[in-house]
């Protein structure tokens, strides 16, 4: 029970961390790379209640991953899905979820057509909801047994919900990144990192970076250890003049 509850807390400790910087989610980092799997499916649910004296904290965290692809491999439909909540005392501490869905069309080994549709919502967070729909390209640019490099382009249409001054925002926004994969295979040591940039059609000026390095060195076939770090930049916030943070967590991940 002790090593669950261990490995339950850096769990909960990499949740907090992810989502609390969740303003963008970077997709990239939960895309399943199986090239000539059909189906692919990760998912967990963790809870756990604790009662000391009357003062009690309830959490629970689930997440599913799950991709499908054509018969001839060039259509795949990919979901993610979780929620996660950390309550104590009638305080939420933790309390969102997420879901998108992605439809990729290989037209060649170099390009890619993308579509997708996005649903989030955080209480804890400055903009509480944000729905969104989408499409653009994909382009493979490396893919070699060790070196994958992506890039991508797409246009949004997406609503903002702010609680705290009870607004609303629709945007025209586009979205473009560049996305890095490195593994070596003496050590096994596994590299990602990943750069979003996202302004307005009729504002540039107003516009958002997620920057994120990801590293994951296997221990046993199951279980890795994994660093994470995010730099998260947005030029529009409705209580300050700019909105920016980082955070770099470790933990432990998980592959069945």
């Amino acid at each position: 029970m002790s090593i669950f509850r261990t490995l339950f807390f850096f769990f909960i400790f990499q949740t907090i961390s992810q989502n609390a910087y969740g303003q963008l989610v970077n997709i990239e980092s939960k895309r399943m790379q199986k090239d000539s799997t059909r189906f692919a499916l990760k998912s967990d649910v963790l809870a756990n209640y604790t009662d000391n004296n009357g003062d009690y904290i309830f959490q629970i965290g689930s997440n599913i991953t799950t991709q499908l692809k054509s018969k001839d491999l060039k259509k795949i439909y990919f979901f993610i899905g979780n929620y996660n909540l950390i309550r104590s005392q009638d305080q939420d501490f933790q309390n969102s979820w997420f879901f998108h869905f992605r439809y990729n069309q290989k037209i060649s080994e170099l390009f890619r057509l993308e579509a997708f549709i996005q649903n989030q919502n955080n209480k804890l967070l400055t903009i509480t909801s944000r729905n969104l729909i989408g499409a653009g390209i994909r382009l493979k640019m490396i893919s070699t047994e060790t070196t994958k490099a992506y890039f991508g382009n797409a246009y949004m249409y997406e609503i903002e919900k702010i609680d705290v001054t009870n607004e609303l925002f629709y945007n025209h926004r586009n979205s473009s990144y560049l996305s890095i994969n490195q593994s070596f295979k003496k050590t096994r040591l596994d590299l990602t990192g990943t750069v979003y940039f996202q302004p307005l059609y009729q504002q540039i000026a107003n516009h958002r970076i997620l920057c994120q390095l990801k590293a994951e060195l296997p221990i046993t076939e199951v279980i890795s250890l994994s660093a994470l770090y995010n730099y998260f930049y947005s030029s529009f916030s409705p209580t300050a003049q700019n909105d920016r943070s980082s955070n770099l967590s470790f933990g432990f991940t998980f592959t069945m």
